[in-house]
C-alpha cells in the first residue's frame, strides 16, 4: 500500500511540472520564441511519457489491493488531488491551444494584408480609367 501511495505522490510531481510546463509554453507561445518552443516540447514530450510509465505502475499496484485498502480514505484522497491536477492541466492545454489558433488567425490575417498591398501597388488603369492588375511598365516593342 504505501508502495502506491509513493507512486501517486511521485505522479503528483510529474503533474506539477507538467503544470509549470504548460505555463512556460504559453509564455513561449505569446512572445513567439519558436526555438524554445521546440525545445520545451521535446521537454514536455518526455514529461508525458514518464506521466504515462507512472500510470501504468499505479494502476499494476492498485490491482493488487484488496476491496477494503481501496476504498481508504487517504488513497482516495490522493487519487483525488491527482485528478485535479490532470483537469488543470487539461485546461492549460486548452488555453495553450486557443492562444495557437488566435496566433495562426493573426499571421493569416498579417499575410492577406500584404497581400492585398502588393496587389494595389501593383494596379494600373486601362485607356479607359478602370483599374487593372499588373505592371505598370508595358516592355519594350520595337
Amino acid at each position: 500500500m504505501s508502495e502506491l501511495k509513493k507512486a501517486i505522490k511521485d505522479q503528483h510531481n510529474f503533474l506539477l511540472e507538467l503544470q509549470q510546463t504548460l505555463e512556460t509554453e504559453l509564455h513561449l507561445i505569446s512572445s513567439r520564441d519558436a526555438e524554445s518552443l521546440i525545445n520545451l516540447l521535446k521537454i514536455k514530450e518526455s514529461l508525458l511519457e514518464s506521466i504515462q510509465s507512472q500510470d501504468n505502475v499505479i494502476s499494476e499496484l492498485y490491482k493488487k489491493l484488496s476491496e477494503q485498502q481501496k476504498t481508504e480514505p487517504e488513497l482516495i484522497a490522493l487519487f483525488d488531488e491527482a485528478k485535479d491536477m490532470v483537469s488543470q492541466c487539461q485546461f492549460r492545454t486548452q488555453i495553450n491551444q486557443t492562444a495557437v489558433e488566435q496566433g495562426q488567425l493573426r499571421l493569416e490575417h498579417l499575410r492577406n494584408l500584404l497581400l492585398e498591398s502588393r496587389a494595389k501597388e501593383s494596379m494600373t488603369y486601362d485607356k479607359s480609367g478602370r483599374t487593372r492588375g499588373g505592371s505598370s511598365g508595358g516592355g519594350i516593342s520595337a
